[in-house]
């Protein structure tokens, strides 16, 4: 049976992946802030750890109690992540900083801490993140996020390229804006969703279910000769121009 570690555990994202790995019989871990929020969604099912992985001393709890449970693990889903929008003069210093250790710190402290767990238990593993097309193209008002997720993508190549040898893989998916509630905000009407679906060259906003499609992919043995990629799940927003008619 895999096991997987699934942080960020009750965002939507996280929550397809869950209900679709659950399916398959995957045994899972799942990390929140929030131990009434992992409560409300999934009640006493799965091992649950109540940690805040985008620190250093969070990210040793997590794995502390893997440990100390008799886990082994082969595989990490890192849903983590938040979004923050507004030009660059305009974002005071504490939202950068929360931006950046949302999505970046956390991603550094909770890959290191699964590549530490896996060579002490002398398994290879496989490792998915989640990205964003702001990554990849310039969008205005998401200088924070970018650079954000930049440094998330950068990492993952870099990490990969370390770990290939021990047959670590490690990889990303980047999606363009998801239909849920991280998103809500930006979806606040009829009108905002049919703007934000026409920005995409195959029109549409993308679901939570198709990406965590690819996420369990990318963990199965499936993709055994995939590692250090970078996903694009954007409709082709980050990399083509339709034909304009």
């Amino acid at each position: 049976m895999k096991k997987v570690l699934i942080t960020g555990a009750t965002g939507g994202l996280a929550q397809s992946l869950v209900e679709n790995l659950t399916k398959n019989n995957w045994q899972l871990v799942l990390v929140s802030r929030s131990s009434k929020k992992l409560q409300e969604i999934y009640g006493d099912k799965h091992t649950q750890i109540i940690a805040d992985c985008s620190t250093s001393q969070g990210a040793k709890l997590i794995f502390d109690e893997i440990a100390a449970r008799n886990i082994t693990l082969d595989s990490l889903a890192h849903c983590v992540g938040n979004i923050r929008l507004g030009s660059l003069h305009r974002t005071s210093e504490v939202d950068f900083l929360d931006c950046i250790s949302t999505n970046l710190f956390s991603a550094f402290f909770t890959l290191s801490g699964f590549v530490e767990h896996l060579k002490k238990s002398s398994t290879h593993g496989s490792a998915v993140f989640v990205s964003s097309a702001a990554a990849s193209i310039g969008i205005p008002n998401h200088e924070v996020i970018s650079a954000a997720k930049g440094g998330l993508e950068a990492l993952v190549r870099s990490s990969a390229a370390t770990y290939a040898a021990s047959n670590i893989r490690i990889n990303a998916v980047s999606p363009g804006i998801l239909d849920t509630p991280a998103s809500a905000s930006l979806l606040t009407s009829d009108l905002m969703r049919e703007i934000a679906a026409k920005q995409y060259p195959i029109k549409g906003i993308g679901s939570a279910e198709e990406v965590a499609d690819l996420m369990v992919w990318l963990m199965s043995e499936n993709a055994q000769r995939v590692t250090g990629q970078v996903w694009s799940i954007d409709a082709g927003f980050s990399s083509i121009r339709p034909l304009v008619k």
